[in-house]
């Protein structure tokens, strides 16, 4: 069955290395062949389910491993979130290559290796018992959750639809925080209940299960060799179709460029770190039962908040609403910071989670709509160090404010002021917000 897979997966990337390329669709390809009906939104149900585990298993799910470490090892704050650092650290440079596969080989590729790399990194959390084990096992984790997850998701959606990629980005990157509704609490009561050792096994075999049958059969490169245009026209397939926008070199020189890659960065620091922080604060002042609870209202309101904010981006505009999301960010991290109830600690909690996952959605819309989809996957790379740079500093930080201030109020009030920059650097962005192709 695999060399079967592996055989099919070669025979649809021969020649399918940029988007002018036309190959002949395999012909057991039922799934893509179907005449009248555009597979653009198969495409998108592949990303939501891949996003979905990435998200669930990966970036809530370290907030989980942090707390099941921290326990079971007694090991600091500080020192847990310095492993989390590095986690997205090593993410952000793994995208650059990462994007260069998915630009030049079928992404089914990157998905499948990466897949199996960080299976294999979730099942050696079981076999950590000291801290320089931790950073290793995150290292290679990292690679592997980079290869399957937002990166060659938001390349694929980008080239299936041009003029619906909003909605088409706002589907499959609602798995993003679908993840944290569906996938943390149960994983948290699985690690709380077999601990980390046997939990991960168990979590190592639910990833490959919902990564590796749905990229072999519903991720595909390009609409082109399957008689299609982006969003659904019918293409000829002997017609040649170039790419258009932004050459790499000329886009990151641009201000629109450096202004939102600053913003990226100093927004994505408060927002990660309060996420991977938010269940020991919810621990630390009401217990693990409502800990768990705040898992799943703030990745409920997540979900919720992203459809919102795909209407606001398309009634204000994309800028306008990356502006607004980094706005209400800084009023419900303060508000988190002194939440010390249950009641309260809930409402802003779920208050939080309607900014959460925006951003990471708003990133390809913005660099798709100013730069075209010529050199999306490494314009958006290069974008994602100073995305992944915040995301690795941000729990560190909050960690280190929290022991050295001896509690998170101060470490959420100063990520609410991190914030605020952010959305300062957003509306420099806005002098040079025209779309690829104007002067």
């Amino acid at each position: 069955m695999l060399v079967r897979a592996a055989a099919s997966l070669h025979c649809e990337t021969v020649g399918v290395t940029g988007l002018s390329d036309t190959v002949r669709p395999p012909l057991q390809d039922r799934l893509f062949s179907s005449p009248g009906r555009f597979p653009g939104w198969r495409v998108v149900g592949a990303g939501l389910v891949l996003l979905t585990m990435s998200s669930g298993v990966g970036f809530y799910g370290i907030a989980v491993y942090l707390g099941a470490f921290s326990r079971e090892f007694g090991w600091t704050v500080s020192s847990m979130s310095l492993a989390t650092t590095v986690f997205f650290a090593v993410a952000g440079v793994a995208g650059l290559w990462v994007a260069k596969l998915n630009d030049r080989f079928d992404p089914r590729w990157t998905v499948l290796g990466g897949s199996v790399l960080a299976a294999f990194a979730l099942v050696s959390m079981g076999w950590v018992s000291e801290r320089w084990h931790l950073f290793a096992v995150y290292v290679l984790f990292s690679i592997g959750w980079s290869g399957a997850g937002l990166g060659p998701v938001t390349t694929v959606v980008t080239r299936w639809f041009h003029a619906r990629r909003g909605a088409a980005l706002a589907v499959a990157s609602t798995g993003l925080s679908l993840g944290g509704v569906v996938l943390t609490g149960p994983m948290k009561w699985l690690i709380d209940s077999q601990g980390i050792a046997s939990g991960s096994r168990w979590l190592a075999v639910a990833w490959l299960v919902g990564t590796v049958p749905v990229t072999v059969l519903f991720i595909r490169p390009h609409p082109q060799p399957y008689g299609w245009l982006p969003d659904g026209e019918p293409h000829s397939m002997g017609e040649q179709v170039a790419p258009t926008g932004v050459p790499l070199a000329e886009a990151v020189r641009t201000r629109f460029f450096v202004a939102t890659s600053a913003a990226y960065l100093v927004a994505m620091a408060p927002q990660v770190g309060a996420l991977q922080q938010v269940v020991k604060l919810a621990e630390e002042r009401t217990g693990r039962t409502v800990a768990t609870v705040v898992t799943v209202v703030l990745s409920t309101a997540a979900v919720v908040g992203r459809f919102a904010g795909g209407w606001l981006s398309r009634r204000a505009g994309v800028l306008r609403a990356a502006i607004a999301v980094v706005v209400v960010q800084v009023v419900t991290l303060s508000w988190l910071a002194v939440a010390d109830t249950a009641p309260v600690l809930l409402a802003a909690a779920f208050a939080f989670g309607l900014t959460v996952g925006n951003l990471l959605m708003m990133q390809s819309l913005l660099l798709a709509e100013r730069f075209g989809v010529r050199d999306f996957p490494r314009i958006s790379a290069r974008q994602g160090l100073f995305v992944f740079t915040g995301t690795a500093s941000g729990p560190f930080l909050l960690g280190y404010v929290h022991d050295a201030a001896g509690g998170y109020r101060s470490a959420y009030l100063a990520a609410a002021a991190c914030s605020a920059i952010g959305a300062l650097l957003f509306a420099l962005a806005r002098s040079d917000a025209r779309p690829a192709g104007q002067t």
